[in-house]
This record gives C-alpha cells, structure tokens and sequence, in this order.
C-alpha cells in the first residue's frame, strides 16, 4: 500500500514537472513555469528512491503502469478527453488533425504491470550483484 502512494505521489509530480515544460513551450507560458516544474521533477525522483526494491528497473517498471494510469485520468479530468476502454482519445474528441493517429492502447500496457511480481526476488539473487556502472 505505501509503495502505491509513493507512485501515485511520484505520477502527480512527473506529470505536473512535464506540464511545466509543455506549457512553456507549447503554450506561450512564462519561462518562470520552469522553476515549480523543475522542483515537481526533482522531487518525483526522490520519490522513487523511496520505494522498497532491490533493483530499480524493478521500480521503474511497476512505476511505468501507474504512470500511464495517471496520463488516461490527466487527459480525461486536466484536458477533457474521454478515453475509450482501451485508453484511446474518442475519435470525435481529437482535434482533426490528429484524427488519423489517434494515440495508442495503454489499457494493454497497464494489463502487462500487473503481471511484474511485487515479492522480492529469491534468496539467489543478491543485492551485492554488480551493474555496468561499477
């Protein structure tokens, strides 16, 4: 349970950091959007040093489906696009220009997270193991 607070709160942060940036560029928005953005991008990466695994694509992957979760509710509840039950933009709610590529199926993304054990790996795996970064 505090492992999902923790991605829930690191979602909240990520999204809010990367509107930041999508507002300033994409919007006209000041350049002073940057430092609140900034500061949510920071401290989404603290939060996910928090969570209690042994490696950190383990981590990130599990994080990787909350994350989506969170993208389906901000386009729905943040932009006003209804997603299908696939997680798809309705046709009719995309701007015409988008309408030929509409975005892609996360609901199946999300489906495949679920299947990332959330145990902690056997005893033969050990934390000592070395990366490409030692």
């Amino acid at each position: 349970m505090k492992s999902l607070i923790i991605y829930a709160a690191a979602a909240a942060a990520e999204i809010a950091g990367c509107f930041a940036f999508w507002a300033w560029l994409r919007l006209g928005k000041s350049a002073l959007w940057l430092v609140p953005g900034l500061a949510a991008l920071c401290f989404f990466a603290y939060l996910l040093t928090k969570i209690d695994a042994l490696y950190a694509g383990r981590a990130f992957a599990a994080y990787g489906g909350v994350y989506i979760a969170a993208s389906l509710v901000w386009l729905w509840a943040a932009e006003g696009i209804r997603p299908d039950r696939l997680g798809r933009p309705r046709r009719r709610d995309l701007p015409r220009r988008c309408r030929r590529h509409p975005a892609g199926a996360p609901g199946g993304v999300i489906l495949g997270i679920t299947f990332i054990p959330s145990k902690p790996p056997p005893a033969a795996a050990s934390p000592r193991r070395q990366g490409w970064w030692r």
